[in-house]
């Protein structure tokens, strides 16, 4: 097999949600404060990254219109620079609505992180990398 050194792993996460407004606002605010912005939408999507080319994070209405669900086990991580940009986005996902699954806080001697759910359920954290104390 051979690795593809060159491109991310990861291309997209998509979201289902049952409150699209709601959800679009919540994360037009939280994901602004990475830098991030819409790249792509549609009547039942959007899609937010960092830069062209990077791994976006998406929200949408499921296609078969069913209700969406949140997944059992099932987290978005979203990298941090810094435990006070944790610190930050973690605050803002509060303020915006989230609720708390795990307070940001060091995890261990290198894993700073902040767990939350979204306004429709979905689990995420924001996390970064430390050295060891």
């Amino acid at each position: 097999m051979q690795l593809q050194k060159d491109r991310p792993m990861i291309g997209y996460i998509t979201l289902g949600t049952n409150n699209f407004d709601k959800a679009a606002a919540f994360y037009d605010a939280l994901l602004a404060e990475l830098g991030a912005g819409r790249m792509m939408e549609g009547d039942d999507f959007i899609a937010w990254t960092p830069a062209p080319g990077q791994a976006a994070l998406s929200i949408i209405k499921p296609h078969d219109k069913k209700p969406a669900t949140s997944g059992n086990g099932t987290m978005v991580a979203l990298a941090a620079s810094s435990p006070e940009m944790v610190d930050k986005i973690y605050a803002k996902a509060i303020e915006l609505g989230a609720t708390c699954e795990g307070a940001a806080g060091p995890r261990g001697d290198t894993f700073y992180a902040g767990y939350f759910r979204d306004v429709d359920g979905n689990k995420l954290n924001v996390f970064c990398m430390t050295q060891p104390s």
